[in-house]
């Protein structure tokens, strides 16, 4: 049950926040009541996330969270827990982002009684026992360490486009942390962080399913047991714009190079041109989806990867889901472009397929940004978006994640989920290229690239020169001139904007 998620702090639990059906909803609770259903889902929204954690101590709130979730209560051990949850085939987890932290579970109603009790426990009684400390650390240690420099390079690409949007805001720093700030976190900081954010003021109850009468407010009861306490709100990030092309090069020995780029927009699920840039970013690069225009470009026609998407808002780890992920609302968001991976046959093949995946995706941007989106293909994505989007309420856990990311918003009944069909409905080709206007643009860019060999990329991307890849066999005109318009397409970047930072040093300490 394990993610890792974060939402942006707005004061809403403190509000009535409703969408129940039946009793009066209790103040600081979100409900969604679906008695037909036999499961019980648990959200849990802590209004506090990785902008929260304390300078030099950054990672503190998720660590925080993964050791409620994953550690000894005062009623039973954490081998205890999972022994009494097994039977019952539940679980529950932790998700960490910049703005928020949510507890979630799901259990079938037949087992309501036990599983809150273990859930209830969790979040009102944890031991903060220094051995379960001491594991949960030593994880999160290795991961910091380990796991982020060397396992996935394509997410890796992504935190560090963060990274370097996001710089001098409480977005910089990677939710785990660095290593430096992790080491530093004692169990003393983790009970300080629980007793400042983890407030009855500062929780939100979310329930759905098929719940019994009386049970909402039960579970806001003891929740109002924790002590009371209003956090300061974080102010907004502000993340600059680049002034022409920024390019970060992380040194690594691989086969396959990993790209990310992007740039800040002003652009919340809660504008009047979310439905429009949903569509957009729908036909541009739909994750993990063949409809998608960059998918057919990169992969599809070229065969030079596993997938090419673009994003509006945040997709943390997006290789493990083709679902959106939910509870990561946040207050600013970046247009992103990912490209995983690219290989080549050698250092030089391989800069020049890396060079020429990142011009084609740069390409096609320019062409979105300059002609719009023609009036068939607004029809044909409307049509699929129409028809897609059913898919991103599939359980009542996820129908209950989105009515808390609703909440942070300010989004009021029936939520966003509802919003989507007559959404679609009411845009136009005018409205979609009117939205592209207010939110897009290919000319500043902040770029990262995974790679071996960082100085020979360096050299080829300030030579200018064009960056072709070579086909296994014959290919159509049409396709070689477009690849003659790829190649030579410009990536305008100065040396003094080009940075290369040994694997070894990325994400070691703060700034």
């Amino acid at each position: 049950m394990k993610t890792i998620a974060l939402v942006a702090a707005l004061g809403l639990a403190g509000g009535v926040i409703s969408g129940c059906t039946g009793d009066a909803t209790p103040k600081g609770t979100i409900t969604l009541a679906e008695p037909a259903s036999p499961f019980v889902a648990f959200n849990v929204w802590i209004e506090a996330g990785s902008q929260n954690d304390p300078v030099g101590k950054e990672g503190l709130a998720f660590l925080t969270a993964q050791l409620l979730s994953d550690g000894s209560t005062q009623q039973d051990s954490y081998q205890a827990i999972i022994e009494k949850l097994y039977p019952m085939a539940a679980g529950y987890g932790a998700s960490v982002d910049k703005e928020m932290t949510t507890l979630r579970g799901v259990v079938h109603k037949d087992n309501l009684e036990a599983y809150y009790g273990l859930f209830r426990n969790a979040l009102l009684s944890p031991a903060f026992n220094q051995d379960d400390f001491d594991r949960v650390k030593a994880q999160l240690l290795n991961y910091d360490e380990r796991g982020r420099r060397f396992n996935r390079d394509e997410e890796l690409s992504k935190e560090l486009l963060y990274w370097m949007a996001y710089q001098g805001t409480p977005y910089a720093h990677p939710v785990e942390g660095y290593v430096e700030s992790v080491r530093d976190i004692t169990l003393q900081d983790v009970k300080d962080f629980y007793a400042r954010y983890y407030t009855r003021d500062n929780v939100v109850v979310g329930l759905g399913g098929g719940y019994p009468e009386g049970f909402v407010q039960r579970v806001r009861t003891d929740v109002d047991a924790l002590p009371a306490g209003k956090v300061e709100t974080v102010a907004a990030p502000q993340p600059a714009m680049p002034q022409g092309v920024k390019v970060l090069i992380v040194e690594k020995e691989t086969d396959a190079s990993a790209i990310s780029l992007g740039f800040p927009i002003p652009l919340l699920r809660s504008d009047a041109d979310f439905t429009d840039m949903a569509l957009v970013n729908s036909w541009f690069g739909e994750h993990r989806s063949s409809f998608s225009h960059l998918y057919n470009v990169i992969r599809e026609r070229r065969g030079m990867n596993y997938g090419d998407y673009s994003y509006i808002e945040a997709f943390p780890r997006g290789y493990t889901t083709q679902e959106r992920p939910v509870n990561y609302a946040r207050r600013s968001n970046l247009f992103e472009i990912w490209i995983r991976p690219i290989s080549g046959t050698g250092p030089d093949d391989l800069h020049d397929r890396t060079l020429f995946a990142t011009r084609a995706a740069w390409h096609e941007l320019k062409d979105l940004v300059d002609n719009g989106l023609p009036p068939d293909q607004v029809e044909r994505t409307r049509l699929y978006l129409h028809n897609f989007s059913v898919t991103y309420g599939s359980t009542v856990s996820r129908r209950l994640a989105y009515k808390v990311d609703d909440a942070f918003y300010g989004l009021p009944d029936p939520g966003y989920l509802a919003s989507i069909r007559p959404g679609l409905a009411k845009l136009t080709p005018e409205s979609v290229k009117a939205a592209i206007d207010r939110n897009l643009q290919a000319d500043n860019m902040w770029v990262v690239f995974v790679t071996s060999d960082a100085e020979a990329l360096k050299a080829k991307l300030l030579s200018g020169e064009p960056t072709f890849i070579r086909y296994a066999g014959q290919q159509p005109a049409e396709l070689l001139a477009q690849d003659t318009a790829i190649a030579n397409f410009p990536i305008p970047v100065k040396a003094e904007d080009i940075t290369i930072m040994p694997i070894g040093e990325v994400f070691e300490k703060g700034s």
